[in-house]
């Protein structure tokens, strides 16, 4: 049997989270609840539709690293529109994300182990390497 890519196993563990009707809103739950300063980014947000944003999301950061152009195409939107410019996601903001993720999906995921951490963390900090050189 062929191994998975780091593309299909993170995309296979979101799929096991998202059995869980509560698993995004577990994540912003737990992402909100960090620091006053993240809250004040979300004053006006209808989470039912970033909910859907983030899952979008999420399947195309795994497509992004896999090269899909059209995820790539849409990385660099998430990146122009999460700048210095427009929303404003400083930097660091990013890593209090990253260990919000993956404390839910460790939350979420019946076969979290060491190595679907470190698929998530791959896949994400591609993304997040990504987003930070276009602040």
């Amino acid at each position: 049997m062929e191994a998975l890519t780091p593309k299909d196993q993170f995309l296979q563990s979101l799929d096991r989270c998202m059995e869980h009707e509560n698993f995004i809103p577990a994540f912003y739950d737990r992402f909100l609840s960090t620091s006053d300063e993240i809250r004040h980014k979300f004053p006006h947000t209808n989470f039912e539709q970033q909910n859907k944003m983030l899952l979008r999301s999420l399947r195309l950061a795994a497509g992004a690293t896999s090269g899909d152009s059209e995820a790539l195409k849409e990385l660099r939107e998430r990146a122009r529109t999460h700048d210095q410019y427009h929303l404003n996601i400083e930097p660091q903001l990013y890593e209090v994300w990253l260990k919000a993720v993956i404390e839910t999906v460790q939350e979420f995921d019946a076969e979290w182990d060491e190595t679907v951490e470190k698929t998530w963390r791959t896949i994400l900090g591609y993304v997040i390497s990504y987003m930070v050189k276009r602040y």
